[in-house]
């Protein structure tokens, strides 16, 4: 029978928790659409989306991601403790019953794949295009990285600022997006070297530099 893969939104909670042996079958799901079970393979559903969360502090009974699957998770994002209003907010939803039996689906496969297409139209001008190259290639040459960012990490810069231009109502990718984008996208790609590491600086500080050292094209 279909195992819990075979969905078209997956939720690893605590991912580096999980055995070698699993997140190996998770990268093929990731990274080929499909899943193979005694030597018969079975497409995923369309759209497939991987969510993952990982605890930052606890590292006991962990298991590092490989490079490869890291590198097919689009975007990291930081979520932090709520703020004041948000925590309050938590006890008053939770304060009668728990409520995520009854939640509501808010949008339907359709909608997922209609967005994906649409994000394929918004404009990416050449000069924009070269900058998003020029960004990624600039963490290969950094002396403070030692594995920069991937071409696939190019193509998901590309992608996350077509989207996140889609989302403030624009048709077009503008300089500005891929540095909103590119912490999100890039920092959990890359690996930093062992003195950089001594020396206590971290990702996001190594791509704030390369945002800030890289020119942006301008209007002629």
């Amino acid at each position: 029978r279909p195992g819990p893969v075979m969905t078209q939104v997956v939720l690893a909670d605590e991912i580096n928790r999980a055995t070698p042996r699993t997140q190996s079958a998770l990268l093929e799901a990731m990274q080929e659409r499909q899943v193979t079970v005694e030597g018969v393979t079975r497409p995923l559903p369309r759209p497939f989306l991987v969510l993952a969360t990982q605890n930052p502090v606890e590292l006991e009974g962990t298991f590092p991601l490989p490079e490869a699957q890291v590198d097919r998770f689009l975007l990291r994002v930081a979520i932090g403790y709520p703020s004041h209003e948000e925590e309050n907010a938590i006890l008053e939803r939770f304060r009668a019953d728990d409520p995520l039996p009854a939640l509501q689906a808010v949008t339907t496969p359709e909608e997922i794949t209609a967005l994906q297409q649409a994000r394929r139209e918004i404009r990416v001008e050449e000069s924009v295009r070269d900058y998003i190259v020029r960004v990624a290639r600039a963490t290969r040459e950094h002396p403070e990285i030692d594995l920069g960012a991937s071409p696939r990490a190019t193509l998901a810069l590309y992608q996350a600022t077509q989207a996140w231009a889609a989302i403030q109502g624009r048709e077009y990718v503008i300089p500005d997006d891929v540095k909103r984008m590119a912490p999100h996208v890039l920092t959990h790609r890359l690996m930093i070297s062992p003195q950089a590491q001594l020396r206590g600086r971290k990702p996001e500080e190594l791509v704030a530099d390369i945002v800030d050292a890289v020119p942006v094209p301008v209007e002629e």
